[in-house]
């Protein structure tokens, strides 16, 4: 009989001290390392890179997102005029990776 008792003993399951809610938690954890690590700095560059688009204005050096370099001329609603070297390019203001320097 003492056999049984302890082979039962044994084989009955942990108790889990936080309850329903342990199983929830490495879950949560991880989101946790996710929302901070990775959301968050990336929402942090768009909202920078947005501003950056916005305040573009005439005579600013940009690098669009093909590489060239230029200066803007001329900014519409949606887009900007670049000179590069003599040659006027319209290019949309998301394909501007960057402003080199503002004049």
């Amino acid at each position: 009989m003492m056999a049984i008792l302890l082979l039962a003993a044994q084989n009955a399951p942990a108790a889990n001290p936080f309850g329903g809610f342990g199983m929830i938690l490495p879950l949560l954890g991880i989101f946790l390392v996710f929302y901070f690590f990775i959301i968050r700095p990336q929402q942090k560059r768009e909202k920078q890179r947005k501003a950056m688009i916005a305040a573009v204005a005439k005579s600013d050096r940009v690098i669009t997102a093909g590489g060239i370099h230029g200066i803007v001329t001329q900014v519409q609603e949606s887009s900007v005029l670049v000179d590069v070297g003599g040659v006027k390019l319209r290019v949309e203001k998301n394909s501007l990776a960057n402003v080199v320097n503002k004049q």
